[in-house]
Formats: structure tokens, sequence, C-alpha cells
């Protein structure tokens, strides 16, 4: 072990390191534990680790991660973030899951984060026995955050309700993860609301709604939900939509309900309208189609006026669709954020920065330019 480290830094209280410690990287923190023992006993403090963020990205981090895994019982918040296209990658991110499987840990909330190129014929079936693991009822396991969004692996009904089923306490599930193929029924959702009474943000495909799972949510015993993320892909146009009865019924019993809804590129357009109803709570709509949207962009006005936040379109430019973001921009007046990929009028631009007074970011463009389009921040 090296020698003490000189003055000042022998006089630093060890809350005060621990404090300093907490912000550091993973990477940061490994460098840390090497410097002398009164770091390393600071940098080793529970507090130190309980929110932590781990970057399987490189083949050089074999030394830090074997270092990390004595301190992973530890950690309560953890989040993992790994380059997929890389199997020394993906073997580190099953090594410290199963590592977590055999330890009596505390986590609470977990969220994988995947980038880059998926290999061919890769699945993730690794990482997701991994996952199942965790899950084993010998591990009292207790989570109440899980957050699947990034991770690119095809979930099935029996590791969702097995999520569910060994942690009763969910405050949050998000499995709606762009996959192709949504392999989640409803009937596993349903099972999802009974297993977690707490559960007050969800995040689904369209396809794993029924009508069944509305009226799970609107059972008397029911906790207040504040939240539901919705992806719509092409399969929906075989799906039974939520009808407008529901969607008014779920609102009324949960009246700080927030709707993010996300629309892929594949989904038919004639299937948008019947998707979209007026009792929706929409604070988030995400119209990726490429399709003609001036009517949408209508009744998005005219529907979610007093609730929508944050507004993406990527459709094609036109002289009635500058005139509908116009109409938008005067009656959307909470809007936080517009994002349209396509070239608009400079009245459009004008108009949400004159009507939108709590706008924060924006993407709107008067001519072509070379995509990727940043957004402009609103000082």
């Amino acid at each position: 072990m090296p020698a003490p480290v000189p003055e000042p830094w022998n006089y630093i209280p060890e809350e005060i390191l621990i404090q300093i410690f907490y912000y550091l990287s993973l990477r940061d923190r490994y460098t840390v534990f090497q410097v002398c023992r009164q770091w390393a006993t600071a940098v080793s403090s529970s507090s130190v680790w309980h929110f932590t963020e781990i970057s399987c990205d490189s083949e050089d981090e074999e030394g830090m991660l074997q270092s990390l895994l004595q301190f992973l019982s530890q950690i309560k918040h953890l989040k993992i973030v790994f380059d997929q296209s890389k199997e020394v990658n993906r073997k580190n991110v099953t090594r410290i899951l199963d590592v977590l499987a055999k330890q009596n840990h505390k986590l609470q909330q977990l969220c994988i984060v995947c980038h880059g190129e998926n290999p061919y014929f890769y699945s993730g079936q690794d990482i997701l026995q991994s996952i199942r693991n965790i899950c084993d009822t010998k591990n009292q396991v207790d989570l109440q955050h899980i957050d699947f969004r990034k991770m690119p692996f095809t979930l099935d009904d029996e590791l969702v309700e097995l999520l569910a089923t060994t942690n009763p306490n969910l405050h949050s599930l998000f499995i709606n993860n762009r996959t192709l193929v949504c392999n989640v029924a409803p009937d596993t959702i349903r099972k999802v609301l009974r297993a977690c009474p707490k559960l007050s943000a969800l995040g689904v495909y369209y396809a794993s709604l029924s009508d069944d799972v509305f009226q799970e949510l609107l059972k008397p015993e029911r906790a207040a939900f504040t939240h539901l993320d919705i992806f719509c892909e092409r399969l929906d146009k075989y799906i039974p939509v939520i009808s407008e009865k529901l969607w008014a019924a779920v609102s009324q019993k949960h009246p700080q309900l927030c709707v993010d809804l996300e629309f892929d590129h594949t989904v038919p357009a004639c299937k948008i309208p019947r998707i979209l109803k007026l009792n929706i709570p929409v604070s988030t709509l995400q119209l990726n189609t490429y399709n003609y949207m001036v009517d949408q962009i209508r009744f998005v006005t005219q529907s979610y006026s007093s609730t929508l936040k944050k507004l993406t379109l990527q459709t094609t430019s036109s002289e009635d669709l500058n005139s509908s973001l116009v109409d938008l921009a005067r009656q959307c007046r909470n809007l936080l954020e517009i994002h349209c990929y396509c070239v608009v009028s400079q009245e459009v631009v004008e108009a949400f920065l004159t009507h939108c007074p709590s706008l924060k970011q924006y993407t709107l463009k008067v001519t072509k330019e070379r995509h990727p389009w940043k957004p402009v921040t609103v000082q």
C-alpha cells in the first residue's frame, strides 16, 4: 500500500472524503482506493456506493471490475452501461449480475443500458438468465425500480412475472425496450399489477395493454398510478384499441396520471387516430412515423393542450404542417419541448418562442441541415 498522503489531505475528516468520493465515477473510485489507507477506508464506506453506475466498455477494466465485486452488496441503485457488440463486455455484465445473485444485497433499483450494434443471432439470453438468478427467492431480493427500456433483448411472460412476484414492493417497471417482437401478454401485465400493489409507473408495449389491464387499474384498492409509458409498433394493427370510456375512467381514478406515447415508424398511419383518444392525459408524444401528420397534430392541439409537455415529430414539410404547428403553439402553452425533424417556416419558430413561456428546448429548422440536428436550449 502506498505511503500516507502528505498534508493537507491528512486533515480532511473521513465523512468529508466520503461525501466527495460519492460523486466520483467508478474508475475514479478505483483510483482513489489505491492512493492510501485513509482514502481506501473512506471510499469503502457504504454511503459511497449507494448510487453506482458501472460502465463495461473496454477490455482494460478487468482489474477495476474485480475490485468492484467486494462493494456490490452495498449498492442500492445500480446502473449498468455496456457495448453489447463485444463479448468481453457481455461476460463482465453477466459476471456482475451473477455475483449480485449470490449475495445478500441491498439492491433497490436496477437499470441496464446497452449501446452499439447487436451481434447477429445474439438475443441476450446470458444476461436475461443472470437477471432471473437475481430474482431467485433465496436471495431475498426487494427491487423497487426496474428500467430495461434500453436493453434490447426480447422479454417474455415468464421473466416479467418473475420480476413482479419476487419484488412485490416495485414502484416502477419499464419493459418497453423497442425490440422487434413483444412477447409480454396483457394477462401478464394484469398479474404484475396484482402482485405489485405499490406500482405507480409502468412502461409497456401497447400490445401488452387490454381492457382487463385497465380494469385492474380501476380497482378501489389500487394505489395512485402516476406514469404510463407506451410504445406502439407494427403489431398494434392487430390489437384491439383501448376505449375512450376506459381512458376516461382511469384518468378520473388517477388524476395525477401522465401518459407518454411513442409511435414507431412501423405503425400504419390508419392505426394512429384509433389509438389516440380524447381522454388520454398525454404528457409526451413521439410521432416517428414519417407520414402526413397534419390531422394528428390538429387532434393533439384540440385534445391535449392542457397536458402536453413534449412533442417529437418525424414527418414531411408542407404549408399545412406549418399552419397546424402555429396553432399548436398558441394552444399548448405548457409545452416544454418541441422537436420537428423536417423544415418549418420562421413563423413556426416565432410562434413557439412567443406563446410557450415554459419552453426549454426546441428543434425547429427553417433550412435543411446535415443530420443529426441538435436542439436549441432556451435561455
